[in-house]
């Protein structure tokens, strides 16, 4: 049912270690997991690999000329998050139709479960399948002011709307502020996209470098096969 394409991608741990996020990254706190209570223990969600975090900084570089910068939602997840998350979202989905989750047809349980999975990773344990923020290599980000401040990105970061979509605006200029909206997710995208990243085809604020989407992405857009994941998943 959560089967994702890019977990068949070979990976080729280098075994490059997890690192703090600089100071020059705006964090949005509270750290919107844990505040939920998520399993993180003495684990800090502002991790990644260090290649990684030395191109969030050439992609904030690429910012300088419109007075942005960026702003880390979540990064480092690790599998007990991740399955946290999942189970949250499902709970959600359920309450917000009048279902509860505990007593569910199976058809209705499956198709809010296909809605979670086309967002969220699925928590797999197995080495071979880790979702992408496990591995230290996908990070969930946006735009502030130079204050410091979020940007209005036209849709909220984990929200489960076609509006997550990246192109949504694009298809429906009709939208109130839509051209401002697809405006600022360009801008986004392509400081990203020019500092090593690929977006999730479906999320407009979740990019990856390394990991087994990004190779996968990588992929279908230059169609070298031979392109692999050489970010695994990470345990601390």
């Amino acid at each position: 049912m959560g089967d994702k394409p890019y977990t068949k991608i070979p990976i080729a741990e280098c075994g490059e270690p997890l690192a703090p996020l600089p100071s020059v990254f705006v964090r949005l706190a509270p750290h919107p997991y844990q505040s939920l209570g998520a399993p993180y223990g003495s684990v800090s969600p502002f991790y990644l690999r260090l290649g990684v975090i030395a191109a969030l900084e050439r992609a904030q570089a690429l910012l300088e000329p419109y007075g942005w910068q960026l702003a880390i939602f979540d990064a480092y997840r690790p599998i007990a998050v991740q399955q946290f998350m999942v189970t949250h979202t499902f709970t959600i989905l359920c309450r917000e139709r009048g279902y509860d989750p505990q007593q569910l047809e199976p058809a209705i349980a499956s198709e809010i479960w296909q809605q979670v999975y086309q967002f969220w990773a699925v928590p797999s344990s197995d080495p071979k399948e880790p979702p992408p923020h496990s591995t230290g290599a996908a990070v969930d980000l946006t735009l502030a002011d130079p204050a410091g401040h979020p940007l209005d990105m036209g849709g909220a970061i984990d929200e489960i709307s076609e509006r997550s979509f990246p192109d949504f605006y694009d298809r429906h200029p009709e939208q109130m502020n839509a051209a401002c909206f697809a405006q600022r997710r360009q801008i986004l995208y392509q400081a990203m996209i020019h500092a090593g990243f690929q977006r999730h085809p479906k999320e407009w604020w979740h990019f990856s470098l390394g990991d087994q989407l990004w190779a996968w992405q990588t992929q279908q857009k230059t169609g070298q096969r031979d392109i692999i994941a050489r970010y695994g998943r990470v345990d601390l």
